[in-house]
């Protein structure tokens, strides 16, 4: 069964969704706010996909 989490980005802080696909197990963790990507495997924890965009100082 999957489900859906809330999480914080670990890139920008921001609330983020954490994913946990059981039957693909895989972990995912998505932020709509900077772009952040990150999957997972949930039984080794290797990572599979990541994107991580650089953070801009908006002053």
């Amino acid at each position: 069964m999957d489900r859906i989490q809330a999480v914080r980005c670990p890139n920008c802080g921001n609330h983020a969704e954490r994913y946990h696909l059981t039957s693909r197990h895989q972990v995912q963790t998505q932020c709509p706010f900077c772009d952040y990507l990150m999957i997972t495997c949930s039984r080794t924890g290797n990572v599979v996909e990541a994107y991580a965009p650089g953070l801009f100082d908006r002053r």
